[in-house]
This record gives C-alpha cells, structure tokens and sequence, in this order.
C-alpha cells in the first residue's frame, strides 16, 4: 500500500513538472497593457516620425536594453542606433525583474509626449553642474524633450 502511493506520488509529480512547469516561452510581459510586437518599429522610425507631431502619440518600439533602473526596475534605457539612449519609464511605476540583463531585446507600448524644462530647472542643474555664472547666464529658453511612458512591456530572451 505504501509501495502504491510512493508510485502514484511521483507519477503525479513527473506529470505536474512536464505539463505545469515554466513555460518554454522566450519572452516575459509585464505592465497593464498587452504588447503587439508585430506593430513596434525601430528607434530611429520611432524619432523621425515623433519628430512631425505636436502633442502626444501612441507607439510599440523596439530595441535593446542598456540600461535599467537598479533600484526598483521601474525603467530602462534603450539604444537608439546612434550612440544615445531613449529612456522609458513605465506608467504606474510597474516594473521589471532587477536582475534583467542589458542587451535583452524589448518590445514596449507607450505614449511619447514633448515636455520642456523651464529656465530656472535648467539654471538650477546647471550650478548643480558646477557650471560658471557665464554658462549659467546664458540659459534663456526653456529646453523641449520628449518622453516615453510604457504602459507595457515584453522582454525576448
């Protein structure tokens, strides 16, 4: 009888394991919003068509990792193809396991919107920078960027 159960218990454990185990998927999602990865484009699409548009914007990019929030995994850099970084930060604060590694390929859906930094913000890091009165005086306009907020975000292994 005992002999029984030993059998049944490990039948059921090799069945569980083979078809209830980690998925061989090579890719993990996170965030609220599902990614279509067949709709991302490239970095370098991404800015040229952001570049003609006024307000805010839907977009599925794609690229690689070169950076990572650290503490809370709350955002990421990714290559834009020439030597510079987009950085995107994920709506809501979700976030992405700490230890994902730079150079996994990513596939994100978000909102790019153009902000701009007031003088005084950009004063201010500028004597935070160690800038001279000189360099500091000649700040006059405020500096328009773009942001990327990810509502979703699928990492390929």
């Amino acid at each position: 009888m005992v002999m029984k159960k030993i059998i049944a218990f490990f039948a059921l454990s090799t069945l569980l394991f083979s078809c209830g185990g980690k998925s061989s998927s090579s890719t993990n999602s996170y965030g609220p919003v599902e990614v279509d990865s067949t709709k991302a484009i490239s970095v370098q699409e991404f800015f040229n068509d952001f570049e003609q548009i006024e307000d805010s914007k839907d977009y599925t990019i794609k690229g690689k990792i070169v950076e990572t929030c650290k503490k809370s995994g709350c955002w990421v850099g990714i290559d834009d193809g020439n030597n510079d970084v987009l950085t995107v930060n994920f709506k809501d604060h979700f976030s992405i396991p700490l230890d994902t590694k730079l150079g996994t390929y990513a596939y994100m859906h978000g909102t790019a919107t153009w902000d701009s930094i007031p003088v005084a913000q950009l004063k201010e890091e500028a004597l935070d920078d160690g800038k001279s009165q000189e360099e500091i005086d000649q700040i006059t306009s405020p500096r328009y960027i773009f942001n990327f907020v990810a509502d979703g975000i699928t990492l390929k292994k």
